[in-house]
């Protein structure tokens, strides 16, 4: 009775740190008190009204964007924007932050037509934890990006074309997954044209100077989100009202993605690998104590493939609840290393019966004679 009690309170346990909290939490997204701009807490996210559509961006595929922010901490990750297509559920093109650096995300087809996400990175632009204008500017000779008008490095072979700029845009977390960024969002534009070396620094005093910069149509921005509104859940497009920001009651995932592939899961960084190894630890106690409920009780002839075969139920109806929940990620990666977990848990109980010479009658251990 006593196995079967703790048995119990660790399936609680699990069940409650996989599902926690059982709500979608308040949109944690408020106006700057002081100057122009929007704070984004731990689950914060906004979302554009309508859908940007590439015909909005005239002349070749040059495009630019330019966004003003601080993130709330220098050594963090999370997505800051993204454009999303909900009819195919791509994501075109990502701009996150991984710890101090800045991650560039598109997808491109590759030599046998499969579409694969490739990224570049930018070191140390949010070493400071300080306000940073980051302009990105692409053309068919590249792309280049500068930090406060100040040149920084140049990508030759990545390219951001208007077609990635359209969709929907979600600011402050990830479109399918929860992938959230905390920090502050001061100004943001697109524009349909590469801006030169000059106008990144010209536009970087207009940003930094005036609480109303002109940088509308005249400079050929198809977006410009002053974030000038001080209350209310609408942030306005100066350019074309059709694509304004809302700001939801509600943190939500756009399109929450049911059981993500290990591989579009996969990021390089300490808070993934925290992961993993939270999630395999997680479930040794699992595995543990139900091997051991399930060694003692005789009509389980297989005890270990039994508690593995419940680690793997049981991590798998966890996932697929959190598909319904925004603050969970709903993915295979975590479905391997619970059933890891579990596997561990088993296979070292299982070790100390074999050691302390157990036989499976509740509290009987073995005589010399039987062993």
């Amino acid at each position: 009775m006593l196995l079967r009690a703790i048995c119990v309170l660790v399936l609680s346990g699990i069940l409650v740190a996989g599902l926690w909290p059982f709500h979608a939490p308040r949109n944690e997204v408020s106006w700057l008190s002081h100057g122009n701009g929007l704070f984004f807490g731990k689950y914060g996210s906004i979302v554009s009204t309508s859908s940007f559509k590439a015909n909005a961006l005239q002349g070749d595929d040059s495009c630019s964007l330019e966004i003003w922010l601080e993130p709330r901490r220098a050594h963090s990750s999370g997505t800051i924007l993204a454009f999303y297509w909900p009819d195919g559920r791509v994501t075109p093109f990502a701009l996150r932050q991984s710890l101090g650096d800045l991650v560039l995300q598109r997808l491109s087809p590759d030599q046998s037509h499969d579409v694969k996400k490739i990224k570049v990175y930018v070191d140390d632009v949010f070493r400071y934890q300080k306000p940073v204008l980051v302009t990105i500017s692409s053309s068919q000779a590249g792309t280049k990006l500068y930090t406060d008008g100040a040149f920084v490095k140049k990508f030759v072979t990545f390219r951001i074309s208007r077609q990635d700029l359209t969709g929907q845009l979600i600011v402050g977390n990830s479109p399918g997954t929860t992938h959230n960024w905390s920090g502050q969002l001061r100004g943001l534009a697109i524009y349909g044209r590469e801006l030169s070396a000059g106008e990144a620094s010209q536009h970087f005093a207009t940003w930094t100077k005036s609480e109303h910069p002109d940088l509308g149509k005249s400079q050929g921005a198809v977006a410009l989100y002053l974030f000038s509104e001080g209350n209310g859940s609408v942030v306005h497009n100066q350019v074309d009202a059709a694509t304004n920001l809302l700001i939801p009651e509600r943190f939500f995932v756009l399109n929450e993605e049911l059981l993500e592939r290990p591989w579009d899961e996969f990021r390089n960084d300490r808070n993934y690998w925290k992961d993993v190894g939270v999630n395999v630890a997680g479930f040794i106690p699992f595995g543990v104590f139900f091997y051991a409920y399930f060694f003692l009780l005789r009509r389980a002839e297989h005890p270990a493939a039994v508690t593995i075969t419940l680690g793997f139920a049981v991590s798998l109806t966890i996932e697929v609840l959190q598909a319904f929940l925004p603050t969970r990620d709903s993915g295979m990666t975590d479905l391997v290393t619970n059933t890891l977990g579990t596997a561990l848990g088993a296979i070292l109980c299982a070790r100390i019966v074999e050691h302390q010479g157990f036989s499976r009658r509740v509290g009987s251990p073995r005589s010399p004679s039987q062993s």
